[in-house]
């Protein structure tokens, strides 16, 4: 293990979706004899099932590798072993907090652009946030190995969009393993060696986490200051609570002990934390004797924007669904869960994520690592109620809205979406937007062929199928991201769907007053095709406030009382009718409607 600061370098991978990240990752693993040639698998990195099936990273990753390269010694010029800590980061706009994190831990960046689909939405947003934490960036033209390539054109795409000196740009091919010696040094003369001194009180930064079911609470940290050795006494600096560390190593990329990590280094620690809750994503680890004064800025808290109800099929699973969220908690601080009651769908959780694919995800995980069963309601946005008596309420369930007569002002959260699109698509691309209630801002050409639109639209619009209709209408080419302003008035209101004249809490969501009869209509109908026929007539309507906009009878079923009356007078038949009818309406008065699972599950999938 090297012990001179001047020989570790930091840095992260950042790219658009299928850039070849993870890839490029693998072959500097492979290249610097972290792994052999029989351990080496594709994306080595994503551990996760979720990560290898969909081909995506969800999650960051560290690994440290050792790689002799050129650099000054005693005698001048001579090969240096050096120490790179790799953060591999997801690409989707949905884990761009992944990204601020791991950004948060390096000195610098390598800026990955494939060599065909050149410059796209997320390539321009991660090198923004690059800039804003004023990290080196070390620009890489990938997959130059493809039959087709417009390398020099995609040059001139990140020279014209994100100011890159052509000059800097390095060619390489992460599958078959060109220029990776050259990417590597260019780590090592470009990216700055880390800030400061292993002699200075300790101060790390915990950037991630993960729960050990055998030694509880494995926390990631980049030391800035000072050095952290096992035995050591550490206090995290937010709660104050102090830990005996019993282990601390490098990610090599499976966990290695070592026996301390100086200023500069990245690694884990265990130290038998026990409860979740006692670690909190950007906290400082300092020693408990000799304390450092202040903390590490740590992060912004991420915002979710995203919310849905979480049930399990089974009431009786409710603890292990809390349990399941407390260590997914851990190591994904950007996920939030309070619990809530339905009168459809019973106990469950109130959950806030990044985005569409976030909560995909999120379900995804649960189901699989706890082999529970869920439901999720329909997704909502958060929004902003001005009430009359000046009080802003902050709206994360259709359930908590005010009264209208209470309601001064609604506000919902408002994008700045960007869509690197090709040029003859703009015009479908501008129509899709303004459907969406969208306000054009501006277009830019990054050349002849490719150019970014720019747009203000409510994010409700966004998550719901923004991406899929994109990706359609562009046939894959189009990419987007997008950032939030703020919060907007808008004329929004509740829809309520009501079930034999009872409100059904799990199937209200909040839209916009001209949409609120199509969406209405839609989920009524749909409804209808779900809930058994029961012994009376069931009214199934949609409402906004006490106005009913649509509405769907399911007729009763009926038995045919008469059938034993051959011939005779028609009075006899009359009395039967009208006995049987009187009592119907002593059903309708008393009946329960019973919904089954599956038409709360079929309904909330045909709203999203």
């Amino acid at each position: 293990m090297t012990r001179k600061t001047s020989h570790i370098r930091n840095f992260s991978i950042i790219a658009h979706i299928d850039h070849g990240k993870s890839t490029l990752a693998d072959q500097f693993l492979l290249k610097t004899g972290t792994i052999t040639e029989r351990e080496f698998q594709n994306q080595l990195l994503d551990s996760m099932d979720l990560e290898r099936e969909r081909g995506i990273t969800i999650r960051m990753h560290p690994v440290t590798i050792y790689y002799r390269g050129q650099g000054s010694g005693v005698r001048g010029q001579e090969e240096v072993t050096y120490e790179l800590n790799l953060i591999d980061t997801p690409g989707h706009v949905d884990f761009s907090y992944e990204v601020s994190r791991s950004l948060a831990a390096c000195e610098g960046v390598i800026l990955l652009v494939d060599a065909f689909q050149g410059v796209q939405a997320q390539t321009v947003a991660n090198a923004y946030l690059a800039m804003e934490h004023d990290l080196k960036i070390v620009p890489v033209l990938n997959k130059i190995d493809l039959q087709i390539t417009r390398a020099d054109a995609v040059i001139a795409e990140m020279e014209t969009a994100l100011g890159i000196d052509p000059a800097e740009v390095l060619r390489a091919s992460g599958k078959a393993g060109i220029g990776i010696d050259e990417v590597l040094q260019a780590i090592v003369d470009r990216v700055p060696t880390p800030p400061g001194n292993p002699d200075d009180p300790l101060r790390a930064l915990v950037y991630n986490s993960h729960f050990d079911v055998y030694r509880g609470v494995v926390i990631y940290v980049r030391v800035k200051e000072g050095r952290i050795a096992k035995g050591m006494k550490i206090k995290l600096m937010s709660t104050g609570n102090e830990h005996d560390v019993l282990e601390i190593g490098q990610f090599r990329p499976g966990m290695v002990p070592c026996s301390e990590l100086i200023a500069g280094q990245v690694g884990y620690v265990m130290a038998q934390i026990k409860t979740l809750s006692d670690v909190h994503i950007g906290d400082t680890v300092t020693e408990a004797e000799r304390a450092a004064v202040q903390a590490l800025p740590g992060y912004k808290e991420p915002k979710p924007m995203v919310f849905s109800g979480l049930y399990p099929v089974n009431n009786h699973e409710f603890e292990d669904l809390r349990e399941a969220l407390g260590k997914l908690k851990l190591n994904d601080s950007s996920f939030t869960y309070q619990p809530e009651n339905s009168e459809g769908l019973g106990f469950g959780f109130r959950c806030g994520f990044l985005g569409m694919l976030h909560r995909e995800i999120i379900q995804q995980r649960i189901e699989r690592d706890s082999g529970l069963d869920l439901v999720t309601t329909a997704p909502n946005v958060t929004y902003e109620v001005l009430k009359r008596d000046g009080e802003i309420v902050s709206i994360d369930n259709p359930q908590k809205v005010p009264d209208g007569g209470q309601i001064e002002e609604f506000r919902e959260p408002i994008v700045k979406a960007s869509f690197l699109v090709p040029s003859e698509n703009i015009g479908d691309i501008m129509k899709l937007c303004t459907d969406r209630r969208g306000v054009f801002i501006r277009t830019e050409y990054l050349s002849p062929t490719r150019a970014i639109i720019v747009y203000e639209m409510p994010l409700a619009e966004v998550i719901y199928d923004l991406y899929d209709k994109l990706k359609s209408v562009t046939h894959g080419y189009g990419t987007m991201d997008y950032d939030i302003l703020g919060f907007r008035a808008a004329d929004l209101v509740r829809l309520d769907i009501l079930v034999h004249g009872k409100r059904v809490d799990a199937l209200s969501i909040i839209v916009h007053r001209a949409f609120a009869d199509q969406r209405g209509r839609k989920l009524v109908k749909k409804l209808r095709g779900e809930i058994d026929r029961h012994m009376f007539e069931i009214a199934l309507q949609a409402a906004i406030g006490s106005r009913i906009i649509a509405r769907e009878t399911i007729a009763p079923m009926r038995k045919n009382v008469t059938a034993k009356c051959y011939g005779g007078d028609i009075t006899r038949k009359r009395k039967l009718w009208a006995k049987q009818a009187a009592g119907k309406k002593r059903m309708k008065q008393v009946g329960q409607v019973e919904i089954p699972q599956e038409a709360f599950l079929a309904v909330l999938e045909s709203d999203q």
